[in-house]
């Protein structure tokens, strides 16, 4: 049924929609992509433009596809997009909508094959070419804020514009929806990156607007006193605007200020039937549709339309083609009130019995909602596991732990057999997506009550939960209960073999992990069926092998192990095979670029299947540590701001914080890395060397810049009791900073603890001995930092400038800037301090300078400074003569530093220049700070003024 909601004129947004217009099809090029996002309070007139923009885009020639998001979190996958596709198919001839039902027949499959969610992304992609013809489309979603995970997923792979199709999206979303962690908030930030996308926030109307609104309305211009209370009464917003200049028309201005006298009263003034419309509206899942509103309410159709016309006259209900909705969400806490709990528990089971009769209709996730709110939990609970099933047919593992969730809640009187099913679907979910502790606590409750389950399935399961929460030590203990259990079968203990073996990898505890995969290898053979354990033993053997003996074998058994999981399709399996070839690449084997090109595409590719908060996230902690060491640290940091706003827990977030700390260290963001170490440390409980050692690393080092000798000395003899790992690339670098921390304190008149000394060159020497047994890449890396330690015990008697420049140029050869330019630095400052080749020490510290500076290296630079002022040196190496004065105030600063002076230059904060540019506030203010440092300027002002006078030169010229 139709809505005479537009009967009021559309006033103060011409302007707007002209650009919007020309954004989502008039500036697009053919097969590009474009998306507008409308954000704005509730009542702001964000429904009503994209009803007479998607108009006007369909009268220019536009496909217009039109869904909107349901207003519960139990949402179907992709119901937008299906819902838009039945109202096309209703719309077109019969001929015409085979490929629409081709397409929604899709979704009706089994399952989602062995390609998962990406190949199925892909077939969507390509139905909607199909039916677009060649077409433009345009798909107009409404209530984005209550939007699935899978459609989220959807528009950021059709705005990846990776197909022939010339697609647009047009979208609202309530801005008060979007608080906190809401997820809409990551794929907004992720989609602002892209210049075709554009998230625009609809403003109240202003003075003019407004009262042209209300004059409409009254049918008569206000006075200027009844103007300036309308306006301050409504703030602007369109739907009060109208509500209250109808009362002035009306005659009812008496009424109290407040909108829900405002709303009381016009609910009060309807005849009786059109009281239960709205307040059945008000119950149901927006868009209720009109067949469903009847059945719920059983009123003749005549008498239904006289009532549901007398609610859109009041303006209190719109009526749309895809069913009604209330005219504003404030209607519905209005009358929340304004029912007993049982006349509401009556019309929520109408809705259910209503859709329970529906045929052909996905209404699972509602039908659970409105069972369970009829207080019929039996009812509810069959359609709660339903919705979850679809959810995890289409790897939605968010929506499936909801759904599973509610499953859980609605069985307190199944028995415990039943019961037990559900907890055990509910914590897989759980850790499918991330939910680690409460996988652990529904794992708890379901052995409590499943007495008969066997005890080694139990502890596999614990095992897995624990490892992935950062509880390694009790994991392995969990492994050691399963495989000793005489109820474990075969298959069982292969297992739990086998992922022990990965667990002992992640532990780097690599001549172990080896064994236990062999172990795990020669179990699976005789299990039949065990393609996850072949997949997890082959993946701990050939990094094992990669790290010890042969690294080209053990990457061709990491790659056919990947492509073995990718063959089977289970999500998780594919996952860890992506993370452990990326982190031996980045890693041991020192292939830094080529392993971050595989973090980057394993964090795509696992996302896709479901995983993207808990492998996803890790695979770009991953990334970033590779891009850390090869100097693109401004990269890193935006690589591990977009990761964390997933809100990782357990071992994905201490990979995250590690990461996101070695930045802040380097970076110098000393109350940043404090507070990301002690979030670590309070993590790690029976967490293994893999994660402590990185962690007392970056806490000596940390407290090396602090000067806070005794702290640094501290953290790195807590670093040396950890013996349990083979990793002696984390162990040599510890020794390195134990060193450091000697020379440190030495340099700053602190006396020298010789006992630790002689502890860390013993130590020393024992890595240089194993490392004889690794790999030869292997031995390369850790021969870079052997150098260092050779170098730092130097500082401690009489620096030797040949360790130091030896010790650049290893890392030079590997391509890590930061420690080359340290060791440039320790280079010069032994060169000054045997009072000989002062030109070779300066124009080494230069070099070093150039390296810190464009890093963002705080510390390093300071200290680099510090030394060229002592010795006189100057750093800033003047070049050819530049062009002009603004040439020479901004040639020395970095691409990125161009970019945020630009952005300082309009006037932007550093808050919204980290939105702009993706970088996270605390960047934007190092980056801010070398600016200044550079410019020789001490205010914004002054910066920007520098610029725009180059721009200006440049312009001239």
């Amino acid at each position: 049924m139709a809505s005479d909601v537009d009967s009021t004129p559309l006033v103060g947004r011409a302007d707007l929609m002209a650009a919007m217009r020309a954004a989502l099809l008039d500036d697009v090029p053919p097969a590009g992509t474009a998306a507008l996002f409308l954000t704005g309070e509730s009542g702001v007139g964000k429904t009503r433009l994209l009803r007479e923009l998607g108009r006007r885009l369909g009268e220019a020639g536009a496909l217009v596809l039109i869904g909107s998001c349901l207003d519960i979190g139990d949402a179907s996958p992709l119901h937008p997009l299906r819902q838009a596709l039945r109202r096309l198919d209703a719309d077109l001839p019969p001929a015409a909508a085979a490929s629409v039902r081709a397409l929604l027949a899709m979704f009706a499959d089994e399952a989602a094959g062995p390609d998962g969610a990406g190949a199925l992304l892909e077939r969507v992609a390509r139905g909607l070419s199909v039916i677009a013809d060649g077409r433009p489309v345009v798909l107009v979603l409404d209530d984005l804020q209550w939007v699935d995970r899978t459609t989220r997923q959807l528009l950021l792979y059709l705005l990846a514009g990776l197909g022939d199709l010339q697609l647009s999206v047009l979208a609202a979303v309530r801005s008060e929806s979007l608080q906190g962690a809401h997820p809409l908030r990551r794929v907004l930030t992720e989609l602002r990156r892209l210049r075709s996308v554009q998230v625009l926030d609809l403003a109240p109307l202003d003075r003019v607007a407004a009262e042209q609104l209300a004059a409409a309305v009254v049918g008569r211009p206000l006075p200027p006193e009844a103007v300036e209370r309308l306006c301050r009464r409504s703030g602007g917003n369109p739907f009060v605007i109208e509500e209250l200049a109808r009362d002035l028309r009306d005659g009812r201005d008496r009424l109290s200020d407040t909108l829900r006298e405002v709303f009381l009263a016009r609910v009060d003034a309807l005849p009786k039937p059109a009281h239960r419309v709205v307040h059945a509206v008000s119950v149901g899942v927006e868009p209720v549709e009109h067949w469903l509103l009847a059945q719920v309410l059983g009123l003749p159709e005549e008498e239904l339309l006289e009532a549901v016309r007398a609610t859109v006259a009041h303006r209190l209900v719109v009526g749309s083609q895809d069913g009604y909705r209330l005219r504003h969400r404030l209607v519905a806490e209005v009358l929340e009130d304004e029912l007993l709990p049982a006349e509401r528990a009556v019309l929520h089971r109408r809705y259910a019995e209503a859709l329970t009769g529906a045929p052909g209709e996905l209404h699972q996730a509602r039908l659970a909602h409105h069972w369970r709110l009829a207080g019929e939990p039996q009812r509810a609970l069959p359609a709660a596991m339903a919705a979850a099933q679809e959810a995890e047919r289409l790897y939605g593992y968010a929506e499936a732990h909801r759904h599973w969730s509610v499953a859980v809640e609605l069985s307190q009187d199944l028995p415990d057999a039943e019961r037990a099913a559900l907890l055990g679907h509910a914590a897989e979910a759980a850790h499918h997506c991330g939910e680690y502790a409460r996988a652990l606590t529904l794992l708890e409750e379901l052995a409590k009550i499943d007495t008969d389950r066997p005890v080694c399935e139990l502890h596999i399961r614990r095992a897995r939960y624990l490892a992935a929460a950062g509880r390694s030590a009790l994991a392995e203990a969990e492994y050691q209960r399963a495989l000793d259990a005489a109820d474990c079968s075969p298959r069982q203990r292969a297992t739990a073999a086998a992922r022990l073996a990965e667990l002992l990898l992640q532990l780097g505890r690599y001549a172990d992990a080896g064994q236990w995969a062999k172990e795990a290898l020669s179990l699976a053979e005789h299990a039949g069926q065990a393609t996850t354990e072949l997949v997890l033993a082959s993946m701990a053997l050939g990094f094992s092998e990669a790290y010890r003996q042969d690294p080209d074998a053990g990457l061709a058994v990491l790659r056919r192990a990947l492509a073995t999981a990718e063959t089977a399709g289970r999500p998780e399996d594919v996952a860890l095979a992506y993370l452990h070839l990326a982190e031996l690449l980045t890693g041991p084997l020192n292939r830094l670029e080529e392993g971050v090109v595989v973090a980057r595409r394993g964090a795509e590719r696992v996302a896709e299947l479901g995983l993207g908060r808990s492998y996803a996230t890790r695979l770009l902690a991953i990334a970033t540590n590779g891009l850390f060491r090869v100097g693109q640290w401004a990269e890193a940091a935006e690589v591990v701001a977009a990761a964390l706003r997933h809100r990782p827990s357990g071992t994905d977030a201490v990979e995250l914080l590690l990461a996101r700390c070695r930045l802040s260290v380097g970076y110098g963001d000393i109350e940043a890395a404090d507070r990301d170490l002690d979030a670590v440390a309070t993590m790690l409980a029976g967490g293994g060397a893999r994660h402590v050692l990185p962690l007392l690393t970056l806490r000596a080092g940390l407290a090396m810049w602090q000067r806070r000798h005794d702290v640094a000395r501290h953290a790195v003899q807590r670093g040396l009791t950890e013996t349990r790992s083979d990793d002696l690339v984390i162990l040599v670098v510890l020794v390195w900073h134990g060193l450091r921390a000697e020379a440190e304190a030495k340099a700053d008149r602190v006396p020298v603890d010789d006992d630790a000394v002689r502890r860390l060159r013993q130590i020393a020497d024992r890595v240089a001995e194993k490392s004889e047994r690794a790999a030869q890449q292997v031995r390369d890396v850790i021969s870079g930092y052997l150098v260092l330690c050779a170098a730092e015990i130097s500082r401690l008697e009489v620096a030797d400038p040949e360790l130091w420049a030896r010790a650049a140029a290893e890392w030079d050869q590997r391509s890590h800037p930061y420690p080359a330019a340290y060791a440039r630095l320790r280079q010069a400052e032994a060169l000054l301090t045997r009072r000989r080749r002062t030109a070779t020490a300066g124009k080494l510290l230069r070099q070093a300078y150039q390296t810190a500076q464009g890093l963002g290296a705080v510390p390093l630079t300071e200290e680099i400074r510090t030394l060229a002022g002592r010795a006189r040196v100057t750093l800033e190496d003047p070049g050819p003569s530049p062009t002009g004065p603004g040439d020479a105030a901004l040639a020395a600063l970095t691409a990125r530093e161009l970019d945020v002076l630009a952005a300082v230059a309009e006037g932007l904060t550093n808050r919204e220049i980290g939105q702009r540019l993706y970088i996270s506030e605390r960047t934007i203010g190092v980056h801010v700070s070398h600016i200044f440092d550079k410019l020789q300027v001490r205010t914004r002002v002054q910066a920007s003024t520098i610029y725009l006078r180059s721009r200006v030169q440049v312009s001239d010229t």
